[in-house]
């Protein structure tokens, strides 16, 4: 069995732009985007590193097929238990508690 080799610059490379991805995340956690921007961002930048980390520290790169297929395969699975849970989040009524606390504590303390 082959292996492949890879340079050490590489490495460096790919620990240089995980640490700038880094610190991007730190600034942008700072600054202030609206609450869906800065979520998607966020997930962005972390998508981009999570790529990084599987495609070259754990070699997925230079694997042979059956690798990648597994490895795709289980973010597909990944993918269908989030759309499933969101699927039953999603559909459940939202019925907010117009008292909020207030209407609890005296029934609480009833029980005391």
């Amino acid at each position: 069995m082959s292996e492949h080799i890879v340079p050490v610059k590489t490495y460096i490379g790919i620990f240089i732009a995980l640490l700038c991805l880094t610190a991007l995340t730190t600034g942008v956690a700072f600054v202030d985007l609206g609450a869906e921007l800065n979520t998607i961002v966020a997930l962005a930048i972390a998508v981009t590193k999570m790529l990084l980390v599987i495609l070259f520290f754990m070699h997925v790169k230079y694997s042979p097929g059956l690798t990648k297929v597994v490895v795709v395969s289980g973010f597909f699975f990944l993918a269908i238990l989030i759309a499933l849970t969101l699927a039953d989040e999603l559909t459940r009524g939202w019925t907010p508690n117009p008292g909020g606390w207030s209407v609890i504590v005296p029934f609480v303390r009833g029980l005391l």
